[in-house]
């Protein structure tokens, strides 16, 4: 996403033109690019679904917005309802995580980093690709990834504060001993046991020493609520991808992007500032010990 700021104009209303910077944000196309037509936010909305067709891209509506969480952006529309609410209390803003969060609000500063369980939200859109199924396979082998365990952290409570360890046991199909997801006791521990990628979680030192939040506050190794950080290895390129942990047997399998719950239990910024850098989710294949230091690295 980009940092994209309100545009002038009085002949635009202000709601129109906050939907339109989240829009240049998330599809990260200059705001002057961006049709910001004469119209009610309905109106610009009709218009914008043309212009993003022309891009391969729609606007689809959510039908329940209020209870909307996917790990991705969309635009939420908050603001009271009722007899005396107009457009004129109304605010644009991109969400992002799940459970969501705002990390753009161009008419008001003052929402970033809440929570969308907190807000209003009268309304809800999900940008998407027209075809979501022409993703291209890879023509090329993959390349061979190494790196290694810098810390390792857990805790035994869904909301406890974590803490590092210089050794773990590591459970197939559970994660690691001694910590919440193991214990099937985690915030985000599905009830459905087929669900996968809940076991471990991992997130790369160089974001977090690089990672300066509002006020200059950084995010500790054991603060990230991550179980391992790694050092020297691309962690969004094993999502898909087989990797061994010391003797340990683990499955990429998708990016464990950050969330307002993170942001809630960490500072300010944090949601915002891990957007595609938050880590990995992976399943554990095999039994062993996980130590500091241990290398990593990609068995396919």
């Amino acid at each position: 996403m980009m940092d994209v700021d309100l545009s002038e104009g009085d002949t635009v209303p202000e709601l129109v033109r906050s939907f339109a910077a989240c829009v240049a944000s998330v599809t990260e196309t200059p705001i002057a690019e961006v049709p910001q037509p004469h119209a009610d936010l309905h109106g610009a909305i009709a218009h914008w679904r043309s212009w993003l067709a022309g891009r391969g891209a729609g606007l689809v509506k959510l039908a329940k917005p209020a209870s909307f969480n996917w790990p991705g952006y969309w635009l939420a529309v908050v603001g009271e309802r009722g007899p005396g609410a107009d457009a004129d209390d109304a605010t644009a803003v991109l969400m992002f995580g799940t459970p969501s969060g705002v990390v753009l609000s161009p008419q008001d500063p003052n929402l970033l980093g809440r929570a969308a369980t907190d807000l209003p939200i009268r309304e809800g859109y999900v940008l998407c690709g027209l075809d979501p199924a022409s993703i291209a396979a890879p023509t090329s082998p993959l390349p061979q990834l190494r790196g290694k365990v810098e810390a390792i952290a857990l805790t035994g409570r869904a909301t406890g504060k974590m803490h590092t360890v210089e050794h773990a046991k590591a459970l197939a199909n559970r994660g690691l001993e001694g910590d919440r997801y193991a214990a099937k006791a985690g915030t985000f521990t599905p009830a459905n046991e087929t669900a996968r990628g809940y076991d471990l979680t991992l997130i790369e030192a160089e974001v977090l020493d690089n990672l300066v939040l509002p006020e200059d506050r950084r995010l500790g190794y054991a603060e990230a609520r991550r179980n391992l950080v790694t050092r020297g290895i691309d962690l969004n390129a094993l999502v898909g991808r087989r990797f061994r942990v010391g003797d340990v047997e683990c499955l990429g399998q998708r990016l464990c992007e950050p969330c307002s719950h993170l942001e809630r239990l960490t500072t300010k910024g944090a949601l915002r500032g891990l957007i595609h850098r938050g880590g990995l989710r992976a399943d554990v294949l095999s039994n062993g010990e996980v130590t500091t230091g241990a290398p990593i690295e990609t068995i396919d």
